[in-house]
């Protein structure tokens, strides 16, 4: 399901990942069109990450296709690889700044490693990149001065750098306070459109995740459980959705691991003992 017209620039057909004889994906389909924000959400575990892995290429699946702009990714040769990689944005889950860099030299990077480009026309271009993201004035900060709401902008700033057609964002919103929460969120929203990408946002932050996404997909059991509308997230009674939406301690998701009853073990070790 997507929500627009547009073509699909991401399509999974029955793809099926599996770390060892632990299956993660079982049969997952999931098209994401052109200009689309997307929101993945699900338990520890069902493959939210594993997706952005094998949408890059870092992960290969037991079976099934991978389509990114009409290329299936697992096909791909190394040379083929790195050039839709190039094409890629990439926000980690902590920003992965380089330490040693200034904030300039950590977005600067990228220009500097995957194009010829003359020092001043980077220059530009950083400034540009860092005015987006509203931290042009802290240019010249090393990565252990920011904060970490300040951290994961410039992080989004450097993502973005080579004008990407498609970002994949690995829990945006972890560690930040509510204001550097809505900051980022604003910020993919408004990069998204402005820039017009297509953005795939893995992500536990439901509440962040309704104000910028065009349609939130719930992966359970391996493969895609809902595909919704935010609004439909709001006003849906489905109980495995509910528990998200709500927080829930349990339900589907249940809060006790699977165990034989609690009488049953107490029972038994009374009677070993006498």
């Amino acid at each position: 399901m997507t929500s627009n017209a547009n073509p699909a620039l991401v399509r999974l057909e029955a793809v099926h990942f599996a770390y060892d004889e632990r299956p993660i994906l079982r049969g997952l389909d999931l098209t994401i069109a052109k200009g689309e924000v997307v929101a993945v959400m699900g338990g520890s575990g069902s493959g939210k990450t594993t997706l952005l892995g094998l949408i890059g290429g870092r992960l290969l699946p037991q079976s099934g296709a991978v389509m990114v702009d009409g290329k299936n990714v697992p096909t791909l040769k190394r040379a083929e690889l790195y050039r839709l990689r190039a094409k890629l944005g990439m926000l980690f889950q902590f920003g992965a700044l380089f330490t040693d860099l200034s904030v300039f030299d950590n977005i600067a990077f990228p220009y500097r490693e995957q194009t010829n480009l003359p020092e001043p026309m980077i220059r530009d271009l950083v400034l540009m990149k860092l005015e987006a993201v509203g931290l042009r004035g802290a240019a010249e900060l090393m990565p252990a001065q920011l904060s970490g709401g300040m951290a994961r902008r410039v992080a989004l700033a450097r993502a973005v750098a080579l004008d990407p057609m498609l970002m994949l964002y690995d829990e945006p919103f972890t560690g930040l306070d509510p204001i550097s929460t809505g900051i980022v969120a604003r910020l993919i929203r408004r990069l998204n459109d402005a820039f017009g990408l297509t953005s795939l946002v893995v992500t536990h932050d439901l509440d962040s995740s309704l104000k910028i996404a065009d349609r939130v997909v719930v992966i359970s059991e391996g493969t895609v459980y809902r595909d919704l509308t935010p609004e439909e997230v709001r006003e849906t009674d489905d109980a495995f959705v509910r528990q998200f939406a709500d927080g829930l301690p349990d339900g589907p998701v249940p809060f006790h691991y699977p165990a034989p009853p609690f009488i049953d073990q107490l029972v038994g070790r009374h009677e070993q003992a006498s």
